[in-house]
């Protein structure tokens, strides 16, 4: 059914807990499991007081965090795991990277922002669902 799984991760505590989805699906399936974290170009920083260079080093620093747990997962499930950080729009990255690798599933956590939170996805995985034809299963954190 599933020969790939893919997990989108940003290192959020609903992250976490699509990881374990898609480590307990991939090792089930005995599929491939990749990992994918995306640096934001645009952020909440951007303005002349905080150093861009600063912004994206500790961006990518947290992002090699988030996949480093997805890296463990995998390990202590014996699930061959390939992780990448990509630099763009989340949506299209996570989509784009799935695309190139042919998922046949996508995994990611429902991280809101807003208080519009219990209403509405977060915008990432909103669009990510709306916007591929592959099967999204999405992760909002226990309760």
């Amino acid at each position: 059914m599933y020969e790939s799984i893919l997990v989108a991760t940003d290192g959020s505590e609903t992250a976490r807990e699509a990881i374990s989805h898609a480590v307990e699906l991939a090792n089930r399936f005995d599929a491939r499991l990749y990992g994918i974290a995306v640096l934001e170009r645009r952020t909440e920083y951007d303005n002349a007081i905080v150093d861009p260079d600063e912004v994206r080093r500790r961006q990518r620093e947290q992002a090699s965090e988030a996949l480093e747990v997805v890296t463990e997962a995998a390990a202590a499930a014996d699930v061959a795991v390939e992780t990448t950080i990509r630099s763009g729009v989340p949506y299209e990255e996570i989509i784009a990277y799935a695309d190139e690798q042919d998922a046949s599933a996508i995994v990611i956590g429902a991280r809101g922002r807003s208080s519009f939170r219990r209403a509405l996805l977060g915008s990432t995985v909103d669009r990510v669902v709306r916007s591929t034809t592959r099967p999204v299963l999405v992760i909002d954190e226990s309760e």
